[in-house]
């Protein structure tokens, strides 16, 4: 009887439709039954000796929520017996063109998540917010549910495993050799995977909320294309190869696939031709093996529409252009696709949402210190300081948006494309994680109007990780006034052009496991920000650390003109009962 080892992940989500991931021990037939009638198979495919599918759901109702069942050769193996949870459910969102206040999504996304330990161990860095919100929605379920969670991320450490994955691998190689501790292929990413998605509680919430993901460094390695000066490196070592290959063929089959709606899905040639094949190992090698030589051969961004809310998930590590005299965070033909994606309709959403790993927008200190090093190795100050620099880069992490000043001020002058016009969205917002604390900013530009929709930096992380308190107080000090003044003196150094906004920090930052949701309903939205804090005894909750209105710049304008026009109606009539009074005397 085949097993059920990794899943069920509902992915892909639609009013009709819906994409289930699973992985089994042996090959078989997966059916995933739903009961309305709503259902679909799919056979196993193979790579490097596991067994998949991503089995498409047909039949769905709109604005529906049907519970669902996993079999393998017609054997249920999901719900689990004796389960502790409620069932998985598929949610679908309301048919477009209805009711506006049907019109609604809550969007929860994070970024950074080690593993969480067993619940009988100590975790050493407090609750895992996943594990923290699927015991929140079981226990409760009135209790608003994501209909999407998007994962930003660091979904798995490569290069900082657990003891027990270090145990492991000392079972399959000499752990005092390279890469050390650190995963070596794609076997040991397989493991990397089951240690995170089994855990009981986020097995569940990963079951019945669809979810959205994309990579970041360390789901490959920390730094992960900083430099060509650190590819160089890399690319010398003896295991990098291995790295790099089982990194991206681990994120394809378990990651990036059920980004992908049925139709895409249907579309996509590799896809097909690895479920025709015995074993499709070969074939997902070889096109990684491309992707990691050439970014222009394989996409990982991705689009989605959530009826009048488009999101825009962006790879801002695999197309960089690494080049010291051009350097980019996006290949042209991925800046391109970039601009097509986000103005293509533009007017017929409310909401534009760009999922980037890295934030747009840093503390200020941060940022000017990025583009200070940035032009410092290109040379700016000479061939010295470019040897220190590129150093000080690579020890500091200094690679967000902001080390490529030219694909920063593309990225700004985009989004205030997008937000400007009769036709623009209520908001304009940046989903981004990494740099383990979360924090609101918002630009305001310097040579031209502002635009129409309000444009936010959300910036949520980590889920479930670690930050040292001088790590805390760095970049506290990088949003403090004299952090900004230091980046000013180092964007004087390296001759730097000032960048055509300025932005401040309109909320935290906030430290600690945490979660943001955007709660999106019409041309409204609300931001929350909800963290897991231990409780005395024994467990954890979501204690909400923030909660504030966002609204479009036109519906700011518009509420406190009806805000206005009320307190003058309110003083007229105040007038009039006073006259009336008087005339009485």
């Amino acid at each position: 009887m085949a097993g059920l080892l990794l899943g069920p992940l509902l992915r892909y989500v639609d009013e009709i439709s819906a994409t289930v991931w699973v992985e089994t021990d042996r090959p078989c037939e997966v059916h995933v039954r739903c009961e309305n009638g709503a259902g679909g198979a799919e056979r196993t495919w193979q790579v490097a000796g596991h067994h998949y599918a991503l089995v498409p759901v047909a039949g769905l109702t709109p604005a529906g929520e049907t519970p669902y069942r996993v079999l393998l050769d017609g054997e249920q193996v999901w719900p689990q017996p004796g389960s502790r949870f409620p069932e998985s459910t598929i949610h679908t969102p309301a048919a477009p063109g209805g009711d506006p206040g049907d019109q609604h999504l809550r969007v929860a996304f994070g970024s950074c998540r080690w593993a969480a330990p067993p619940a009988d161990a100590h975790d050493p860095v407090g609750p895992d917010a996943l594990d923290t919100l699927a015991a929140a929605l079981a226990a409760d379920p009135a209790r608003p549910r994501p209909d999407v969670l998007l994962l930003l991320g660091d979904q798995v450490y490569a290069d900082q495993t657990s003891d027990a994955t270090t145990r492991l691998l000392a079972t399959r190689r000499d752990t005092s050799e390279p890469p050390w501790r650190q995963v070596a292929d794609y076997e040991e990413y397989t493991h990397l995977y089951a240690e995170s998605w089994l855990d009981p509680e986020v097995r569940w919430l990963l079951s019945t909320v669809p979810s959205c993901m994309i990579f970041d460094d360390h789901d490959v390695i920390d730094d992960w294309n900083t430099s060509a000066a650190w590819q160089t490196r890399m690319r010398a070592t003896s295991w990098w190869r291995e790295r790099v290959l089982g990194g991206l063929m681990s994120y394809w089959v378990y990651q990036h696939l059920g980004n992908l709606s049925p139709a895409e899905l249907e579309k996509d040639e590799l896809y097909a031709r690895v479920r025709a094949l015995p074993d499709g190992t070969d074939l997902v090698r070889e096109f990684v093996s491309a992707a990691d030589a050439d970014p222009g051969c394989a996409r990982w961004s991705y689009r989605r529409d959530f009826g009048r809310v488009r999101l825009v998930m962006v790879d801002t590590r695999a197309t960089r252009v690494l080049d010291e005299g051009r350097r980019a965070m996006l290949d042209p033909a991925e800046a391109e696709w970039l601009r097509e994606q986000v103005l293509a309709e533009h007017g017929t959403y409310d909401h534009l949402l760009i999922g980037s790993s890295l934030p747009w927008l840093l503390p200020n200190l941060i940022h000017d210190a990025e583009g200070w090093n940035a032009a410092l190795c290109a040379g700016a100050r000479g061939a010295r300081w470019a040897r220190r620099s590129e150093s000080l880069r690579q020890r500091a992490d200094l690679e967000h948006w902001a080390a490529f000043p030219e694909s920063f001020a593309a990225l700004t002058d985009l989004l205030a494309e997008a937000g400007s016009g009769e036709a623009a969205p209520a908001t304009v917002c940046v989903l981004s994680g990494d740099v383990h604390h979360a924090y609101v900013a918002e630009p305001h530009w310097r040579d031209r109007s502002a635009p129409d929709a309000r444009v936010l930096q959300l910036t949520c992380s980590p889920v479930h990780n670690s930050i040292p308190a001088t790590i805390r107080a760095g970049f506290r000090f990088g949003w403090s006034r004299l952090g900004r003044r230091l980046g000013h003196a180092l964007a004087r150094h390296a001759r730097l052009e000032r960048p055509s906004i300025n932005w401040r920090r309109t909320g935290g930052p906030w430290f600690g496991n945490q979660l943001m949701t955007l709660a999106l309903n019409g041309r409204t939205a609300r931001l929350r920000l909800d963290q897991a804090r231990c409780e005395r005894g024994g467990g954890a909750r979501l204690v909400c650390a923030w909660d504030e209105q966002v609204a479009g710049r036109r519906e700011q304008e518009t509420a406190k003109g009806q805000e206005a026009g009320k307190e003058q109606e309110e003083g007229k009539g105040q007038e009039e009962g006073k006259e009336r009074g008087e005339g009485k005397g």
